[in-house]
């Protein structure tokens, strides 16, 4: 992520090193910082902006006009462009959210696959409260439509196990800090996703859709490039 500092110690060229491109976090970053990082990494590029406010979206659509490419005021992303060409897609996957609640990581990580060169088809409000709703996922999963899956839940964070006993792509989970009382603002679901006893999970931060939509393109590029 990109420095706060006054020199914005940018790097444009990690890309050629780890195949992931430099990205903007908004989060705790003042205006200037926030604006000079984006416009450092522009040239000749495309930028995504994680964890915006609606205050922060607002300066980046203020400052750079027809530029922003696309903005999405619940998950705080922004894709910043000066220019209209797409990524290449090298692969394909499905990303599954628990509950409608949990939207603001589930479209962090879609928008973010979808600007990394993934194509993503999405299956939001799928929780086991009402088992049937994951029907329609497994069967695109299952037809072999997809290289991997991001599974994505609050609460008691149940949904990673379920949709992994039943699936043969790698998967990453993502706790949300959706829910009350012991959910303890994601720790609950984080601590019962490591402790799945379905073999085969990856689990990031929890809230970090940006990181799971990272972790599996790199395992989907890397296959590709081999």
């Amino acid at each position: 992520m990109s420095s706060d500092n006054n020199n914005h110690n940018l790097d444009p060229h990690r890309s050629r090193v780890t195949n992931i491109p430099e990205v903007v976090l908004a989060r705790f970053k003042d205006d200037p910082s926030l604006v000079g990082s984006v416009r450092g990494l522009l040239p000749g590029r495309r930028v995504l902006i994680t964890k915006a406010s609606e205050e922060q979206l607002d300066l980046l659509q203020d400052e750079f006009g027809d530029q922003v490419k696309r903005v999405d005021r619940s998950s705080g992303t922004a894709i910043i462009s000066d220019s209209d060409e797409e990524p290449k897609i090298i692969g394909s996957v499905a990303i599954l959210s628990a509950g409608s609640s949990d939207y603001f990581v589930a479209e962090e990580a879609s928008i973010s696959a979808e600007y990394l060169g993934l194509e993503v088809h999405r299956f939001y409000d799928c929780g086991v409260a009402g088992f049937h709703r994951v029907d329609e996922a497994l069967k695109v999963i299952n037809d072999n439509k997809v290289d991997g899956v991001i599974v994505i839940a609050g609460m008691e964070g149940a949904l990673p196990s379920v949709i992994a006993s039943r699936i043969k792509q790698p998967m990453i989970a993502v706790p949300t800090s959706v829910g009350y009382g012991t959910s303890y603002e994601g720790v609950g679901a984080l601590l019962s996703m490591l402790n799945s006893c379905a073999p085969g999970i990856s689990v990031v931060n929890i809230d970090n859709g940006f990181g799971a939509a990272v972790c599996l393109f790199k395992m989907i590029k890397w296959m590709d490039e081999k």
